[in-house]
């Protein structure tokens, strides 16, 4: 089993700040950065573990739940991970997001 204990980490570090952000770092793009990571990290998943299927996109729940998204999307992705090189790309692709988020 790999450890994804540092994808978990930093997509914690990302929604503990977006959690923190106001409402006009959010509205000025940082929310929907989130949501961008949250959908690609839902469809790495999903196509991990589902190989061959379609992929569905995740919701948009609004700018408030953002965090909340990308912490289930990280989690499901974290579970179907079996090389330590795709935690690194994952930790990567969260780290991208969070500097483009601006939080």
């Amino acid at each position: 089993m790999v450890d994804t204990t540092p994808l978990t980490t930093v997509v914690d570090q990302f929604a503990d700040r977006l959690r923190a952000a106001p409402q006009s770092r959010l509205q000025r793009g940082g929310a929907a950065e989130a949501l961008a990571l949250a959908r690609e990290l839902s469809a790495w998943a999903q196509r991990v573990e589902e190989p061959g299927r379609a992929v569905r996109e995740m919701p948009d729940a609004g700018m408030f739940a953002a965090a909340d998204q990308i912490t289930v999307a990280a989690r499901d992705l974290a579970i179907v991970l079996r090389e330590p090189g795709e935690v690194a790309k994952a930790v990567e692709a969260v780290e991208a997001a969070m500097k483009r988020a601006g939080v």
